[in-house]
């Protein structure tokens, strides 16, 4: 009992001293230092871990979607599929960063300042283009013409081509029989018409006083005093300085945009005849920044629109020749003065698809009045005949492997392209129309059946 009485209290002091050293001032910050490290060091192997089991599971997946692709997508299908996939290991609600990558910031993560700033730039940015867009409309529009021509003459360079010509010689060759085939045609036709226009001018008094001499003219003269009405206008009109200056000003108006056209004609014509010598190399230029995974699909895609383009293109041009044609020998026969430029005409507005041949039988028919209403109403006769002859015999055979447009996208294609772009709009908006048509039938529809 003595010796562990005097044990006691040497035992007693030498925790006491152990516990002094314990909390001596130095030894804390060592004992907190070393236990900070081991919670990092700990901490980054977790991370290393972490890092390497989502790129081992990336990996899987992805050898998973190479080798069953159907199994793959059996997973992805739901719940009715069967079991899930396990999450990546991360963070809950988070995704899981792969080979140590950080995450990418997201739109809430930006501050509201960046936000209004960033977006501010985008409407300046559009606003610009807008204007500028707007002050290259008429270059725009060359560009068009351009592309139209282009597409239009490229079948035929491929058909010389595919039979041992050269794609130099087939462009020079198509390129120059088209410019001749536009001369000639101005040549045998601008002489005519301008004749006929000259003296449907010069006539135009004499066809005043035979239509005023008429019994239902004279009639309505007599009720409305017309004649009279008619001449104190003409009088009033003479006399305002205002008239005399819209005339000159639109005489200057009709030689600039003669000018203005020529100009165009000019520059569409160079621009067609660059794009048909460098049409395949722009065309892999464009298909180069399609990725190549994609490339084979949108190759097909846009070789079958040009050509459903171009086939169009010719096939409207020689429909509307045919129809001109026809139309100038009818005239012909039944005697219809100026029928050169009604014949022209015609032709012109056959170009216009949906109401253009309507057009050119209106014009012709009311022009046949001047010979007697029996002429007219042959005229009117001839128009629904060839009509149906064109509609059912005529366009089937020329464009059977050009367009196919359901007649509601037609009329509201027409009526979008006119609204738009005028006449060139109208005359390019089923080809357009076939395009969409197209990329709707070959990419969206599939897309959404494998969904």
């Amino acid at each position: 009992m003595t010796t562990q009485r005097t044990q006691d209290p040497t035992a007693r002091a030498a925790r006491l001293r152990a516990a002094a050293r314990a909390v001596h001032p130095t030894a804390v910050p060592r004992a907190g230092v070393r236990a900070v490290q081991r919670w990092r060091d700990f901490r980054v192997r977790q991370r290393e871990l972490l890092d390497e089991s989502n790129r081992l599971q990336s990996e899987l997946w992805a050898q998973i979607h190479a080798d069953h692709p159907e199994a793959a997508a059996a997973v992805h299908a739901g719940p009715a599929a069967g079991p899930q996939p396990p999450l990546p290991a991360g963070v809950e609600g988070q995704p899981a960063r792969v080979g140590g990558s950080p995450r990418r910031p997201t739109l809430l993560s930006a501050s509201a300042f960046s936000i209004g700033f960033t977006g501010a730039l985008g409407v300046l940015l559009a606003w610009l283009l807008l204007q500028n867009l707007t002050r290259l409309s008429s270059v725009l529009t060359y560009l068009l013409v351009a592309v139209f021509l282009t597409l239009a003459l490229n079948p035929l360079v491929e058909w010389l081509t595919r039979r041992g010509v050269s794609r130099p010689s087939s462009v020079f060759c198509v390129f120059m029989s088209f410019v001749t085939v536009v001369g000639v045609s101005a040549v045998t036709l601008l002489p005519g018409v301008v004749g006929q226009a000259v003296t449907l001018v010069e006539r135009a008094p004499v066809v005043l006083d035979e239509l005023s001499g008429t019994p239902w003219m004279v009639e309505l003269d007599r009720r409305y005093a017309v004649s009279e009405r008619a001449t104190t206008e003409v009088d009033r009109l003479l006399t305002e300085s205002d008239t005399w200056t819209a005339l000159f000003g639109g005489v200057l108006g009709a030689a600039g945009w003669v000018a203005g056209s020529l100009v165009g004609l000019l520059t569409s014509a160079i621009l067609t005849l660059y794009l048909l010598a460098t049409l395949p190399s722009v065309k892999d230029a464009a298909y180069r920044l399609v990725p190549s995974s994609r490339r084979p699909g949108v190759v097909r895609l846009a070789e079958e629109i040009m050509r459903r383009v171009g086939g169009y293109a010719l096939g409207q041009a020689t429909v509307a020749t045919i129809n001109a044609v026809c139309s100038w020998l009818m005239m012909q026969v039944l005697g219809i003065p100026y029928a050169a430029i009604l014949a022209v005409s015609v032709g012109l507005l056959g170009l216009i698809p949906l109401i253009g041949a309507t057009l050119g039988a209106v014009i012709v028919a009311v022009s046949a009045l001047a010979v007697s209403p029996t002429v007219a109403l042959v005229v009117l006769v001839y128009y629904v005949v060839y009509q149906q002859l064109e509609n059912y015999w005529i366009v089937p055979r020329i464009m059977k492997r050009t367009v196919s447009v359901p007649g509601a996208v037609t009329v509201v294609a027409v009526l979008a392209g006119g609204t738009l772009l005028g006449v060139l709009g109208a005359l390019i908006a089923i080809p357009v129309a076939a395009g969409l048509l197209l990329i709707y039938e070959e990419v969206l529809v599939p897309r959404q059946e494998r969904l």
